[in-house]
C-alpha cells in the first residue's frame, strides 16, 4: 500500500524529538414463523472467522499472528478487522505485532491468567518510523514478560492499552524515536519504567507504574500509583490523585468452555488497578444473552435482538445500517470486537440510546456515510433529564471517523444528552488524510456536543472539525485530558470566522454554564492551506467562579497558523515556528 498523504503529521514535532481479505457471511435476518411473527433470534454462537482463538497448545500461533499483521500493517483504511483472543495459560517466545483494526486480548478474569513470555508490539516501520498514524488497534487483559525487558507500544489515537500487566518496562515511541501522537492506558500495571520519549501527549488512568521518564507537551494522570508529581508546565505533568468516577470496559473471558462477558462495577475516587487482589468486582453475563452479530446483518435484525432483551456482541467486520440501532433497555451492553465498524447510510444516525440507566457501549468504530447524518451517536434523547448517578451509561473505546476511508459527512458526531454519562476514551476524528477529504467533502461542524448535566470525560480526543470540536452545554461537566488539532484544511480566515471572533475554539463551554472543570487540555493548530490564519483561542468559556480550568496549552505546529490566546483573552500568543506551547496553569 502506498504511504498516504499525511498532512501535518510529517512536520509535527521538532519539539518532540527524543531525549538522548475479509470474508463476509451472508446477510442474516429473522425468518417469519408460521404465525407470521418473526422467530426469536438465538443468543450465543460462533464468533466468526475473524476472531482467532488460541490456547497454549495451538500449533503455529506465531505464523498466524504474522499473517494477520502482514495483511493489516499498512491497511489504514482497509476493510480487514481482527480480534486475537488468548485463553488462560502461558505462551512462550511470541511477538504479536499489531496492525490496523487488530485487537489482542487475554481471556482470563485477571491479566495474570494469560501470560505471554514475549511482546505485543506496535512500531512504525510501515511509515518510515513515524508513529503518528498508528491508529485503531488495542491490547487488553494480558500479562507480558518482554523479551528484552521493555515492550514497545508506539501508538497514536484510538489505540487503548487496557487491563495489561507489563512485567518490565513500556516504551511508547517507535524505533528511532520518531514522531508519535498518543495515547491511553487504563487499569494497567507496568512494573518498570514507562518511557514516552517522543510522545506529544498521553493519558493514564487508574493504573500503577514503576516510574515515568519524561513529557513533551501534555502528560495527564488520574488515579495512578507511581505517577510523577504535579508539575505542569515543566515538566508538563497534570496529576490527580484519584479519578472521580470510573467503570472499566466490559470484556470477554472464558469460564470452563464457555465465553462470558464481565461487567466491572463502578468505582468512585478510584486509584490503581481493579484486578490486583484476585477476582475483580462486578458481574458477568453468559454469551447466550448476547446476539452475536456478523457483518452483513441488517439494522432491523440488530434492533429485533435488542427488543428481545438480548445484548449485542459485534464480531469484527463492517456493518451497513439503513436505520439507527436503538438501545432502549437499561443495562444493555453493546460490545465490539476487532474494531467492528458501523456505517450509517441515507443520513441516518448509527446508534441511539434511550434515557435509561447503565448502558455500556464499548469497542467499536462509527464511520460516517456519504449522505450527511445530523448525528452519528446519540446518548439519550434531546431533553433527557433522569438521574443516572448510581448507574451511569459508559461510552468506552467508541471511535468516530468522518472521511478517510471515503467521503463521509455528519453535522455532529457524538451527542451526549443523558446525565452522568462517562465518556472514557474516545477519538472523534474528521479525517485530514486518506480519501474523501476536503473542507466541504467531509464536512462535519461539531465533534462532541454535551447537553446533559454531570457528564465526565476521561481521555477525550477530538480533532479537525469545521466549527467547535467540543461544545459543552451541560452543567457540572468535567474533562480529564483533552487532545485536539484544529482543522488543517480551512481555506482562509473567512472560512473559520465565528461572528466577530477569529476561529471556533477547540473546546467551548456554553455561555449559560455556571459549573464546569477541566484538567490537562491541549489544542494544536496546523493551518497548512493558509498559514496566515489566526485563531483567537483554543478554549472559550464563560467567566464564572464555578468554571475552572487547570493546565491548558495551545501549540502552533511549525508556524502554520497561530493562536492569539490560550483561553478567552488569557495566555500569551503562539509565535514563530518552534512548536513551543503557550500555557495557562489555572483559569480563572
Amino acid at each position: 500500500m502506498p504511504v498516504p498523504d499525511i498532512g501535518r503529521r510529517t512536520v509535527l514535532a521538532a519539539a518532540a524529538a527524543a531525549p538522548a481479505a475479509l470474508a463476509l457471511p451472508s446477510r442474516a435476518s429473522a425468518t417469519p414463523s408460521r404465525s407470521g411473527k418473526p422467530r426469536l433470534l438465538p443468543g450465543g454462537g460462533d464468533l466468526g472467522p475473524n476472531v482467532l482463538v488460541f490456547d497454549p497448545s495451538t500449533p503455529g500461533i506465531q505464523a498466524r499472528l504474522d499473517e494477520v499483521f502482514q495483511q493489516q500493517e499498512s491497511a489504514q483504511f482497509g476493510t480487514g478487522r481482527y480480534a486475537l483472543l488468548f485463553k488462560p495459560g502461558t505462551y512462550n517466545g511470541l511477538n504479536a505485532q499489531l496492525g490496523f483494526y487488530t485487537s489482542i486480548m487475554g481471556l482470563g478474569l485477571s491479566p495474570d491468567d494469560t501470560t505471554i513470555n514475549g511482546d505485543v508490539t506496535v512500531d512504525a516501520g510501515w511509515f518510515n518510523g513515524n508513529a503518528t498514524q498508528n491508529f485503531w488497534r488495542s491490547a487488553e487483559n494480558l500479562a507480558l514478560v518482554p523479551a528484552n525487558g521493555t515492550n514497545r507500544w508506539a501508538v497514536a489515537q484510538a489505540a487503548p492499552f487496557r487491563r495489561m500487566h507489563v512485567r518490565g518496562g513500556l516504551n511508547l515511541s517507535p524505533t528511532g524515536y520518531g514522531w508519535a501522537s498518543g495515547g491511553y492506558i487504563a487499569d494497567s500495571r507496568v512494573d518498570g519504567q514507562v518511557g514516552p520519549y517522543s510522545q506529544q501527549q498521553w493519558y493514564t488512568r487508574d493504573s500503577a507504574i514503576g516510574s515515568w521518564l519524561n513529557g513533551v507537551w501534555n502528560m495527564v494522570f488520574s488515579g495512578v500509583e507511581g505517577a510523577p508529581a504535579q508539575s505542569f508546565p515543566n515538566p508538563p505533568y497534570t496529576t490527580l490523585a484519584t479519578t472521580p468516577v470510573s467503570r472499566e470496559k466490559p470484556f470477554l473471558y472464558v469460564s470452563g468452555s464457555e465465553f462470558r462477558v464481565f461487567l466491572p462495577e463502578k468505582r468512585t475516587d478510584a486509584r490503581g488497578v481493579t484486578w490486583g487482589n484476585g477476582t475483580p468486582r462486578g458481574t458477568s453475563l453468559p454469551l447466550s444473552q448476547f446476539y452475536v452479530a456478523k457483518p452483513g446483518v441488517s439494522a432491523a435484525t440488530l434492533n429485533q435482538a435488542l427488543a428481545q432483551g438480548l445484548h449485542l456482541l459485534l464480531t469484527p467486520g463492517i456493518y451497513h445500517l439503513d436505520q439507527p440501532v436503538q438501545v432502549n433497555r437499561a443495562n444493555t451492553v453493546v460490545l465490539g470486537l476487532g474494531y467492528a465498524t458501523l456505517v450509517p447510510h441515507s443520513g441516518v444516525t448509527a446508534l441511539r440510546v434511550a434515557d435509561v440507566d447503565g448502558v455500556r457501549l464499548a469497542g467499536f468504530l462509527i464511520d460516517a456515510g456519504p449522505v450527511n447524518s445530523p448525528t452519528l451517536l446519540e446518548v439519550g434523547p434531546s431533553g433527557a433529564s433522569r438521574d443516572h448517578s448510581a448507574n451511569p451509561t459508559t461510552v468506552q473505546d467508541v471511535f468516530v471517523r468522518i472521511g478517510g476511508a471515503g467521503a463521509g459527512k455528519a453535522t455532529t458526531s457524538m451527542v451526549i444528552n443523558s446525565r452522568h454519562t462517562i465518556v472514557d476514551h474516545t477519538w472523534v476524528w474528521r479525517a485530514d488524510h486518506g480519501t474523501g477529504v476536503g473542507w466541504e467533502t467531509n464536512r462535519a461542524d461539531y465533534g462532541v456536543v454535551v447537553n446533559g448535566d454531570d457528564v465526565l470525560c476521561t481521555g477525550l480526543f477530538v480533532e479537525h472539525f469545521n466549527k467547535y470540536d467540543v461544545q459543552w452545554n451541560g452543567q457540572r461537566g468535567r474533562t480529564i485530558f483533552f487532545q485536539n488539532e484544529k482543522a488543517y484544511d480551512a481555506p482562509n480566515q473567512a472560512a473559520i470566522q465565528n461572528g466577530s471572533v477569529k476561529g471556533y475554539a477547540a473546546y467551548k463551554v456554553g455561555d449559560g454554564v455556571t459549573l464546569h472543570e477541566g484538567w490537562g487540555l491541549g489544542s494544536y493548530c496546523y493551518y497548512n492551506v493558509d498559514p496566515t490564519i489566526v485563531q483567537h483561542s483554543g478554549f472559550a468559556a464563560p467567566n464564572a467562579p464555578g468554571v475552572r480550568f487547570h493546565d491548558l496549552l495551545v501549540v502552533s505546529l511549525g508556524g502554520n497558523g497561530q493562536y492569539e490566546h490560550v483561553i478567552n483573552d488569557t495566555g500569551a500568543p503562539t509565535s514563530g515556528t518552534s512548536t513551543t506551547p503557550s500555557t495557562v496553569v489555572s483559569y480563572p
